[in-house]
């Protein structure tokens, strides 16, 4: 990964006003990757999407990091399965029109 796919933590936190801490839970969580470069810890810019998602549940909702959890594994699921159904669909369509 090069660093230009990378964005610092602290960075990140502080144009989110999240503290720092709240982002190492959510790598406790497993729920994102923190890499570290040299002493600085990183956040995969591919991420920031989910990372902003978890910060309006935990944040704006006022969900526990434990409902978070949880939540944002249900959603991964729904995606996950919204993926299939496309699939699924092409592939009916396809022997539809044979």
């Amino acid at each position: 990964m090069e660093l230009t796919d990378l964005i610092s933590v602290e960075q990140f936190c502080t144009h989110y006003k999240v503290p720092v801490s709240f982002i190492n839970q959510l790598q406790e969580l497993d729920l994102i990757e923190i890499i570290r470069v040299e002493k600085t810890l990183c956040l995969p810019k591919s991420q920031i999407k989910e990372v902003e998602k978890i910060i309006r549940l935990h944040y704006e909702l006022q969900i526990n990091l434990e409902g978070v959890d949880a939540i944002y594994n249900l959603l991964k699921q729904v995606e996950t399965l919204q993926e299939q159904i496309v699939r699924l669909n092409n592939k009916l369509n396809f022997y539809k029109n044979l």
